[in-house]
């Protein structure tokens, strides 16, 4: 593990301390109490995943799962079903390779999400991070919406030492996006990075922006690579897991950025969005510096959550 992974995967531990304090130490307890491999067991394992915000449907497919290996594996000692389960949440989290396609070829990134999410602040440090592994990046400050948004990324911009396009707060974010790939081509940038607004509470207008500037892109930039990611808060829980759908519903989602999940109890919904709603965590934050956001590994995650070495030992 490189030095810097494995400084943020210290730092994934740390983040997760709330979160593997509600799961592990019940699931921990649960194993340690029972004597045999009966319904109350499985049950009691049912409610502390629920509770640690994983959500029934997740819940039931991992305990689904267990059942199945516990029986195929002949187990008969609680104490040995925890390998089985932590292998079970693994396979929930892993939907085949996660790509990262999109920084290895001319490509547009849509960035969405409501306001608070940390979305702004997600586009500023994915900027720097790009621009460090020296691609050509141009910021596209298309949520006009709200004009801290422009301020913030015009900061993050001169942070990472990168473009930024940028109109006056309330202007047309899909002439914004028109600007910006007239930009990104005639520059010939790498990565065009876009910030846009996140406005669920009237979600017609949102689509309808939202179909906008995917026309424009179609138009304008039809050779691009596509990626749509939507920035959840991990402290929300279950509301990130809705705030996820509707977005679907608004845009073709290619990915999930989940933030602040340093300090929050219900990191297990970072289990549940990719075994629900079959998209991918491509991101993960943990903190306010620009090292603090990271590419999401299922591995690493489920090892920090149980405390555990690669090896397994915890």
């Amino acid at each position: 593990m490189s030095e810097g992974k494995k400084g943020f995967f210290s730092r994934l531990v740390e983040g997760l301390t709330k979160t593997r304090n509600s799961i592990v130490s019940g699931i921990d307890s649960i194993f340690s109490g029972f004597s045999a491999i009966d319904d109350d067991f499985y049950e009691e394992i049912e409610e502390t995943l629920i509770m640690g915000d994983l959500g029934i449907r997740t819940t039931t497919a991992i305990v689904e799962d267990l059942r199945r290996k516990v029986k195929e594996n002949h187990v008969k000692e609680p104490s040995e079903c925890k390998e089985l389960l932590v292998n079970s949440i693994r396979e929930q989290m892993d939907l085949g390779e996660n790509a990262y396609e999109f920084e290895n070829k001319k490509s547009v990134v849509l960035v969405i999400g409501v306001n608070g999410v940390g979305k702004t602040t997600s586009v500023g440090k994915l900027a720097g991070q790009l621009k460090a592994q020296g691609k050509r990046v141009i910021l596209a400050a298309a949520d006009t919406f709200r004009a801290a948004a422009i301020e913030q990324l015009t900061e993050w911009a001169g942070r990472a030492g990168v473009e930024l396009i940028a109109q006056q707060e309330g202007s047309d974010p899909a002439a914004v996006i028109y600007d910006a790939i007239a930009a990104a081509k005639s520059r010939n940038a790498d990565v065009l990075l876009c910030d846009t607004a996140g406005r669920l509470h009237n979600k017609k207008n949102l689509m309808e922006e939202l179909r906008k500037i995917n026309r424009i892109i179609d138009k304008e930039y039809p050779d691009a690579y596509r990626e749509t990611l939507v920035v959840l808060d991990g402290t929300t829980g279950q509301n990130a897991l809705s705030q996820a759908r509707q977005f679907m519903e608004a845009a073709q989602i290619t990915g999930i950025i989940l933030t602040k999940l340093d300090g929050t109890a219900k990191g297990g919904i970072a289990v549940a969005i990719q075994s629900e709603l079959g998209i991918p965590v491509k991101y993960v934050g943990i903190g306010e510096t620009i090292d603090d956001l990271q590419k999401f590994n299922a591995g690493d995650f489920v090892n920090a959550l149980f405390k555990r070495t690669d090896s397994g030992a915890e």
